[in-house]
């Protein structure tokens, strides 16, 4: 039996007339975890969707040899008969079924004349669940109830009731914090001494270097190259040079000749308590402050509040019971609906793109100006298409959308392109002030250099940037002062000279103490 359990030879991929995939070839050996690499668009995702399915056999060429067995897939039911799941990028959850019934959608456990044995979906769903660490959750409850973190765990337990051998993870650690990423990078490792091979693809170059056996790069939809650990260079500047073609010496650009002023925005005494339990509260006397030209962090685990408080402020998206003040310029302001926050000159670009960020049936050109439509790019009711077309040109072009045309709908792009349309959605309502929660999920280091060169650019304009990232070394390389929030409480302030990852963690360790005294 041949060492490799995949070989994916000459594939070629088109979308009208443009190749995402040119001649790519992959071979991932039996048992091994296989790491898949690239810049946004690189062809990534198109490969995978390939080999399991969603893009059937004859939208393609090229073959498909798995398990020795050359494998014409007409329909993701066809791969996932021989043991082939992916779990993709975008949650693929029913929001309003249960956890049990999440995950065993599609693969019911039924009785007789299929009947559904829910007893045993229910303890089968706890035994899935402990395998991902949440043995402790509640199975009966709508899924759409839980953070997108654990939500992503859910999907990992929805694979693993499946007879798997291949497991496909697209970006399956870009939801979730550091401690949890570790968690599922370990039961990664577990899986592979079951027997079973991993591909995984992933922006997080440490998590590759961490759990990969192998590592194929691609690039504008070539496959440039293979890189098998304890022979080659296993690095991860060796595999940014191979991702984006040249050496990538600095991941955060410095921010020069900007001027921080006076301060622009202000939250004072901000409480907020849970949407579907008025008792129960959330956020516990918060206040912040931004200056103009100021890059400020919100640093936490998950869980911590830091979405929470910024959809409460952001026009009272979230929450109940909500009280407290705040200040944009100077002037207090009353933000009771998004309307009134996009008014007051606030932004908030959402951790959640699929949901709150885009419509992803619709084009780039609308989903880029469609906050904006009403101030920007109308008058008296009517739209100024032309208006409407040169800043959509314009922001494309600005932060690097990679697309055919501003035509092509959202929901084609890859989820980096989605994540740079919705921050040009934001930026064209010139904000004051901009809240980025999560502003670099699911891009690759060429991109994030650019989102990064974007918030220095906003500092410049004199713009207050609040960043909320998950990624602690993303919140120190971009922020000039850090807020730690741990339990909906501001648990300590950093200014840029102290912030570290130890220093963040013993905020929060130490804000832990006071609670149980």
């Amino acid at each position: 039996m041949s060492d490799y359990i995949l070989e994916m030879n000459h594939i070629t991929k088109e979308f009208s007339g443009v190749k995402a995939l040119d001649d790519v070839n992959l071979k991932v050996k039996r048992g091994e975890i296989h790491g898949l690499c690239g810049e946004n668009g690189a062809g990534k995702s198109t490969l995978m969707n390939v080999l399991s399915g969603v893009y059937p056999f004859g939208s393609y060429s090229g073959d498909i040899v798995y398990d020795g067995e050359v494998c014409k897939f007409h329909h993701i039911k066809d791969s996932e008969k021989k043991g082939i799941v992916i779990i993709h990028q975008e949650l693929a959850l029913s929001p309003l079924l249960s956890v049990a019934e999440n995950v065993f959608i599609g693969n019911e456990q039924k009785m007789f004349k299929g009947v559904i044995d829910w007893t045993k979906t229910r303890a089968r769903a706890q035994e899935m669940l402990a395998k991902v660490g949440l043995g402790n959750e509640n199975v009966n409850v709508p899924v759409n109830s839980l953070g997108v973190g654990k939500q992503q765990l859910i999907e990992i337990a929805k694979a693993m009731a499946k007879k798997v051998e291949l497991l496909i993870l697209d970006e399956p650690t870009a939801a979730l914090n550091d401690e949890e990423s570790k968690q599922l990078l370990d039961i990664m490792l577990d899986l592979k001494k079951q027997g079973i091979t991993c591909i995984i693809i992933s922006h997080k170059l440490n998590e590759l270097e961490y759990v990969c056996d192998g590592l194929t790069i691609i690039r504008d939809g070539h496959t440039i190259e293979t890189l098998e650990k304890g022979v080659d260079e296993f690095t991860e500047d060796r595999v940014i040079k191979g991702m984006v073609g040249r050496e990538l010496t600095n991941r955060y650009p410095a921010r020069e000749g900007v001027e921080v002023k006076d301060v622009i925005f202000e939250v004072n005494n901000w409480n907020v308590f849970h949407p579907d339990d008025p008792e129960r509260q959330v956020l516990k006397d918060i206040n912040i402050n931004v200056r103009a030209g100021e890059v400020v962090g919100l640093a936490g685990l998950m869980g911590a509040g830091r979405t929470e408080f910024a959809m409460s402020v952001f026009g009272k998206s979230y929450g109940q019971k909500i009280s407290g003040t705040v200040k944009i310029n100077g002037k207090e302001v009353h933000l009771n609906s998004v309307t009134d926050a996009i008014n007051s000159k606030l932004a908030y670009v959402s951790e959640d793109r699929k949901t709150y960020g885009l419509v992803l049936i619709d084009d780039i050109k609308h989903n880029m100006t469609m906050a904006a439509l009403r101030e920007y790019f109308s008058k008296n009711g009517v739209v100024n298409s032309n208006d409407e077309i040169l800043a959509a040109e314009e922001y494309k072009k600005k932060i690097n959308v990679k697309a055919n045309s501003i035509e092509q709908p959202v929901g084609s792009l890859s989820g980096g392109n989605q994540q740079k349309v919705v921050l040009a959605k934001w930026m064209l309502t010139q904000p004051d002030v901009l809240i980025l929660d999560e502003p670099t999920r699911g891009i690759d280091v060429g991109a994030k250099y650019e989102i990064y060169c974007v918030i220095n650019d906003l500092a410049k304009a004199g713009k207050a940037v609040i960043v909320i990232s998950s990624e602690m070394q993303e919140i120190i390389g971009t922020c000039d002062r850090v807020y730690v929030i741990n339990d909906g409480e501001i648990a300590g302030e950093l200014n840029k000279d102290e912030v570290s990852q130890e220093k963040i963690m013993q905020c929060i360790m130490s804000h832990n103490r006071r609670g149980e005294q």
